[in-house]
C-alpha cells in the first residue's frame, strides 16, 4: 500500500480560504489514488470530521467506530483535546503558526481501495480497525469511517497525536514507512489482495471438489442452486451478494459479476451459468420475483401506454415459440417456452403492475415513481438523523460502563486514569450524574433502535417500489423509441456466432 505525505499547513490554508477540505485530494480519491496519509490543522479538526462522518458517504453510518472516543465530530474533538492537553506542552485550541510549520495534534490517513481489490465495505473497514490497533495500540484515540459513496471504497481515519499513556505519534518519513508496512501486513493477513496462482500445474483435486464431482454437482450447478434458493429471500442484487458471502462465497463485482465456492479455486463469471444469471437477468427475476401477470381486469384499457405493452408482448412470445431469441428462463426448474420465457415474464408483470395500481398513462407512472423518490429521500434523511443519534447514545453507554468498572479498581494505570477521564467528560458533558440517568439512556437507546428499524423497513419499501416503476419507464422508453423485437432478434444472432466460434475453437 502506497502512502503519501503532505505539508498540511499549505493545504489547511487553501481549505480555509475556499472552505473546501483537501479539494484536489479528494479528486484524486475519486480517481482511484492509493493510500494517502497527512497531518491536520486542528483548525480544522471538527470541519474534516463532520465531512468523514457525512452519512451520505458512509451507508447511513454503518461504517464508522471510534476507539477511545465518541464517534461525533465535537464530543471525539473535546476527548482528543483532553488527553492532548494532559501530555502535550501547547493546547489543542491554540492555532497554527502564521509562518512555519505548526504542531502536529492530529493524523489523518486515508486508505484507499482500488474497485480490482474487490472487498466489500465490511472488509474494508475491518481492515482500517485491524490498520489502527496493529500499528498504535488500544491506547490510541482514532475516529474510523468508511465511505462508501464513490466507485471505490476508502477509509478515513483520524488519530490523536497522543495515545492516553502520552505516547507520541509522528507523520514522518519514517513513520510512513511503518505505518505502509503495518497496513499491507494486515491486507495480507486479511486476504485482501490474494496473489493467483499462475503455475496451475500438479494441482490435487480437494474433498469438496471430489464429492460434488462424485455426486454430479459441479461447482457452477453449485452456485446455481444456491442463487435460486436465494432469490425468493432477497429484496435486491446486493442482498443477494451479501446472502451469498455470509454463506462463505466470495463475489466480485467489475463488467461481470464473478463468484468463487468455498474451496473453489477459480472465480466463475455468472453469466457462464446460463442466460439466467446475467446480472440484467438476475436484477429481473430479484425485482418481479413476486408479481404475478393476472390481466384480465385490464381488457378494455386503450391507453398508449397499454397499447404498446400488447403490442410488443406478442411480438416476443412468438419470437421465444419459434426460438429467435435469447432463451432465458424465468422458473429455472421448468422446460423452457414461451410461457416460461424471462423477457415475457417482465413485460405481463410489468403489465400486471400497472393493472393493480392503475397506472394508464406515462404521466401516471412518472408521478408515482417521483412519489417514491420524494419518500425514500424523507425517509432516508429521518433514518440519517436517528442513526448519528443512536451511535451516539450507545458510545455515551460504553463508556458509562468503562467508567464504572475502572471506577471499582483499587489501583488504576496511567492509560487507566486517561480512559476514566475521557469517559468521565462524555459523561458530565452529556449529563449522565447518575445510575439512573444511564438506565434512562439505554431505554431510550432501545425505542430508538426499533424506531430505525421501522423506518429502515419504510426505506426498503419506497426503495423497491422506486426500482419498479423506474424499470418501467426504462422499458416503455425501449418500447416507444427504439425496435425492441429487432433487437432480441440481433442478440440471438450473436449468441449464436459466440456459441459457433466456441464449437471451432474446440476443434
Amino acid at each position: 500500500m502506497r502512502v503519501i505525505s503532505k505539508n498540511i499547513n499549505q493545504v489547511a490554508k487553501k481549505a480555509n480560504e475556499t472552505n473546501n477540505i483537501y479539494a484536489e485530494d479528494i479528486e484524486k480519491l475519486r480517481k482511484g489514488v492509493a493510500d494517502l496519509c497527512r497531518t491536520v490543522s486542528i483548525s480544522l479538526f471538527t470541519l474534516l470530521s463532520r465531512y468523514i462522518l457525512n452519512p451520505e458517504k458512509t451507508e447511513e453510518l454503518l461504517y464508522a467506530t471510534s476507539i477511545n472516543c465518541m464517534t461525533d465530530a465535537e464530543s471525539a474533538y473535546e476527548q482528543m483535546k483532553l488527553v492532548y492537553n494532559q501530555f502535550a506542552r501547547d493546547n489543542f485550541d491554540s492555532p497554527p503558526p502564521l509562518v512555519g510549520k505548526g504542531t502536529v495534534k492530529a493524523i489523518h490517513y486515508i486508505q484507499s481501495f482500488s474497485p480490482d481489490d474487490n472487498i466489500t465495505p465490511e472488509q474494508a473497514h475491518k481492515v482500517a480497525k485491524a490498520f489502527v490497533r496493529n500499528t498504535f495500540g488500544d491506547n490510541v484515540q482514532a475516529v474510523i469511517v468508511t465511505h462508501v459513496d464513490k466507485k471505490h471504497l476508502h477509509n478515513h481515519i483520524i488519530i490523536n497525536s497522543y495515545s492516553l499513556t502520552g505516547q507520541k505519534f509522528y507523520a514522518n518519513k519514517e513513520s510512513l514507512k511503518r505505518v505502509r508496512e503495518h497496513s499491507d501486513g494486515v491486507c495480507k493477513a486479511l486476504g485482501i489482495k490474494i496473489n493467483p496462482n499462475l503455475t496451475g500445474k500438479g494441482r490435487s483435486m480437494k474433498y469438496n471438489e471430489w464429492a460434488h464431482k462424485q455426486n454430479g454437482t459441479s461447482w457452477k450447478e453449485q452456485i446455481r442452486l444456491l442463487i435460486d434458493e436465494l432469490i425468493p429471500t432477497v429484496n435486491s442484487l446486493d442482498e443477494l451478494i451479501q446472502a451469498l458471502e455470509e454463506r462463505g462465497y466470495e463475489v466480485k463485482r467489475g463488467k461481470y459479476i464473478s463468484i468463487r465456492a468455498p474451496e473453489q479455486e477459480r472465480f466463475v463469471r455468472t453469466k457462464t451459468l446460463g442466460e439466467e444469471y446475467t446480472e440484467e437477468s438476475l436484477n429481473i427475476r430479484i425485482t418481479y420475483r413476486n408479481v404475478g401477470t393476472e390481466l384480465q381486469s385490464a381488457q378494455d384499457d386503450n391507453s398508449k401506454l397499454w397499447a404498446a405493452y400488447s403490442s410488443i408482448l406478442g411480438d416476443v412470445r412468438i419470437l421465444a415459440e419459434q426460438h429467435k431469441k435469447v432463451p432465458r428462463k424465468q422458473n429455472i426448474t421448468m422446460p423452457y417456452s414461451a410461457d416460461n420465457d424471462l423477457d415475457v415474464y417482465k413485460l405481463s408483470a410489468q403489465m400486471s403492475i400497472m393493472n393493480k395500481e392503475n397506472i394508464h398513462s406515462l404521466s401516471d407512472l412518472e408521478y408515482k415513481a417521483n412519489e417514491q423518490k420524494t419518500l425514500y429521500e424523507k425517509y432516508k434523511a429521518e433514518v440519517n438523523q436517528y442513526i448519528m443519534e443512536y451511535n451516539k447514545m450507545m458510545s455515551l453507554l460504553e463508556q458509562s460502563e468503562t467508567y464504572y468498572s475502572l471506577a471499582k479498581k483499587p489501583e488504576l494505570s496511567a492509560a487507566e486514569q486517561s480512559k476514566m477521564s475521557v469517559c468521565r467528560l462524555a459523561m458530565q458533558n452529556n449529563g449522565l450524574l447518575t445510575m439512573a440517568d444511564i438506565d434512562t439512556l439505554r431505554e431510550r437507546t432501545e425505542i430508538l433502535g426499533r424506531k430505525i428499524a421501522a423506518l429502515k423497513e419504510k426505506l426498503e419499501d419506497c426503495k423497491q417500489k422506486y426500482a419498479v416503476y423506474q424499470d418501467i419507464l426504462d422499458t416503455y422508453d425501449r418500447l416507444s423509441k427504439r425496435d425492441y423485437v429487432a433487437e432480441l432478434i440481433e442478440e440471438e444472432r450473436q449468441r449464436r456466432e459466440q456459441e459457433a466460434r466456441k464449437k471451432r475453437k474446440k476443434r
